[in-house]
């Protein structure tokens, strides 16, 4: 577990724009098997988190459609909801950072750890807005 004054400005990063931070499983579960699309980020302290998946989901937030909601969970903090969240993603192995899009519950479109690291914030967002341009 990172200390939480650590992590903060990591959490607020995405918070800022609107993404909802999520504890635990209920949360998570209610998020997602809500009707209509929702956006789950598994949030982390690496590096690719920081330089790629951050902002990439900073920028497709300007998007003109986005998900109906837009969740987080912070990987190592937020252990009841990460494992909730990954549960949901089956068959997808646990990553993080990862990001994923659901509608109506079922999971429509995924980005792992190994889709992020080493790509520009631009493509990933770019991948983003183009999940957005289809499902939401």
């Amino acid at each position: 577990m990172y200390p939480e004054d650590i992590i903060a400005p990591m959490r607020a990063d995405l918070s800022q724009v609107g993404v909802i931070e999520t504890r635990t499983k209920e949360e998570v579960e209610s998020n997602i098997k809500a009707e209509g699309t929702t956006l789950v980020v598994i949030n982390s302290v690496c590096g690719c988190a920081a330089a790629n998946a951050r902002p990439a989901i900073k920028m497709a937030s300007q998007h003109s459609k986005l998900p109906s909601r837009m969740i987080t969970a912070f990987a190592g903090n937020d252990v009841e909801a990460v494992n909730t969240a990954r549960a949901m993603m089956a068959p997808f192995p646990p990553s993080s950072p990862s990001i994923a899009l659901f509608k109506d519950g079922n999971l429509v479109h995924m980005i792992e750890r190994h889709h992020i690291e080493g790509r520009a914030a631009e493509a990933i967002a770019d991948n983003i807005k183009m999940a957005f341009d289809e499902y939401c």
